[in-house]
């Protein structure tokens, strides 16, 4: 029996959730899905400057994990730059982080929102 799937946290959806060439509408032929938790990944480490080992912490899941959801992110994105097609943030295998918590950690967008600290 295969041990059930850890939905990863999530601190926010993104404020945009479709990039890609002007002018162009997504179809399925030039459209790349990213997951919700790929997009946090890559937030994390590139933007927040976690190491993945952070990355993990912050998301409930193993370094691996992170690792290879990462990975997939970014190929994601290099093939939208590259063959210039549409790429979409939705989906996935997630959960936001509680309202009540305040914040979820460093990296949280509610602790940059709110001026809080650590």
């Amino acid at each position: 029996m295969a041990r059930p799937r850890r939905h990863r946290k999530v601190c926010s959806m993104p404020k945009n959730n479709r990039f890609g060439p002007l002018g162009v509408q997504a179809n399925k032929k030039n459209k790349i899905n990213m997951t919700v938790d790929e997009y946090e990944t890559i937030r994390l480490i590139d933007f927040e400057g976690f190491t993945q080992e952070e990355c993990a912490n912050q998301m409930g899941v193993a370094r691996s994990t992170v690792q290879g959801i990462y990975a997939e992110a970014r190929k994601k994105i290099a093939k939208s730059i590259v063959d210039g097609e549409m790429l979409i943030i939705e989906g996935g295998e997630y959960k936001l982080c509680e309202e009540s918590e305040g914040f979820c950690g460093r990296g949280c967008h509610k602790r940059r929102r709110n001026g809080g600290g650590v």
